[in-house]
């Protein structure tokens, strides 16, 4: 014989569709609302409201939008990227007041670009981890990623030179493969059950 007790549950939250009319038109409407707590209620549905059409949709999200600032006017740009070369000029100086050997730095273009996002996203999807550690992945920040080297190729189709467009092509089949890899051994690894940890440990 078990000793676990019995019980029965019951639910007190179905209520027949005939009864709750009869105690509804038996009783009168109560003149103040009832305290919360007081047991289930009858819940009528309301009827759906038309959804707003989608013009006025995005007219309410651009309003939500924060208001920008005004855009800088030509004067005050020519003035700021005048300050931003002679700072950037003291700073190479420096640096090579440090390492005599080394040359003038190359500024910055396109193919520097591109290899910014390239090294980005290859390191969220845990390469350049040092070897016997396990490597940090960050999948959706290389997802975001390649979504903005995407944007770049598409913002910029037809301005670039025959090398810069192949670099930016090269560039995003080697990411968006090593994402399709990386995505097929984590949908892999989720299938598999998981490996008890090895003996002796916890």
């Amino acid at each position: 014989m078990s000793d676990t007790p019995k019980f029965e549950v019951i639910d007190r939250r179905k209520f027949k569709a005939e009864e709750e009319q009869d105690s509804n038109a038996a009783r009168p409407a109560p003149s103040t609302p009832p305290e919360p707590g007081g047991g289930p209620r009858l819940v009528v549905s309301e009827p759906k409201q038309e959804s707003a059409p989608v013009e006025s949709r995005e007219v309410e999200a651009e309003e939500a939008l924060p208001e920008m600032p005004p855009a800088p006017t030509a004067e005050e740009s020519s003035e700021q990227k005048v300050a931003y070369d002679a700072s950037a000029q003291r700073l190479e100086d420096l640096i090579r007041a440090q390492n005599p050997a080394m040359g003038p730095q190359p500024k910055g273009g396109f193919e520097h670009l591109v290899q910014q996002f390239y090294v980005s996203a290859m390191i969220q999807m845990g390469a350049g981890a040092q070897e016997g550690q396990r490597p940090r992945v960050d999948i959706l920040g290389a997802r975001t990623t390649i979504d903005l080297l995407g944007v770049l190729a598409e913002k910029t189709r037809g301005n670039l030179t025959e090398a810069e467009d192949r670099t930016l092509k090269t560039v995003l089949f080697e990411v968006r493969m090593a994402f399709l890899e990386l995505t097929s051994m984590i949908s892999l690894q989720g299938m598999q059950p998981p490996q008890p940890p090895p003996p002796g440990r916890r």
